[in-house]
């Protein structure tokens, strides 16, 4: 069973829990009071919230398979999935009224988007790349280490070698 969307439904519970203890009035805010208004109550303000994140969650969990195409640049991996999740987020934020509802609301909205994910972007960059260099380490380590045993002898003028590949 795949679980991205319920990914999702989990992320989008707890950004509201952070909201409502930033905001620190005691209250809980699970949605914006413009998606209560526009689904009439916050019941159903919450369903489509909850139906959204979740496929918010499955729709990252689809585009990430670009990080596998091992034929593509970094960069094209970043940019087309970069251009594709803010596809996906654009209309769910809309939705969900994340966001103003004007061309100003989407500017903003795309700049922060883009800001969050260079963060998260050359967050995951350079934990790799610290990953990437402390194999190519070991292995450089590995390489210097190895030994081959290589022992002659002669048994009735016929000489036989045999090879051992060992560690120091």
């Amino acid at each position: 069973m795949d679980c991205s969307g319920w990914v999702g439904i989990v992320i989008g519970f707890v950004i509201p829990l952070l909201i409502s203890a930033a905001v620190g009035d005691g209250n809980y805010y699970p949605v914006t009071p413009q998606l209560i208004e526009t689904m009439g109550n916050e019941l159903h303000a919450v369903m489509v919230q909850t139906v959204l994140c979740r496929l918010m969650g499955a729709g990252f969990a689809m585009t990430s398979v670009i990080w596998e195409l091992d034929s593509w640049s970094l960069a094209k991996q970043s940019g087309v999935y970069f251009f594709l999740t803010c596809l996906l987020m654009l209309p769910i934020a809309y939705v969900a009224n994340w966001m103003e509802h004007s061309i100003r609301g989407v500017l903003i909205y795309v700049l922060i988007f883009v800001m969050i994910f260079l963060s998260v972007w050359v967050t995951q960059y350079l934990i790799w790349k610290r990953k990437i260099n402390k194999m190519n380490h070991l292995v450089r380590k590995e390489e210097r280490i190895r030994i081959i045993h290589k022992v002659s002898f002669y048994v009735w003028g016929k000489k036989y070698i045999i090879q051992e590949k060992g560690m120091i």
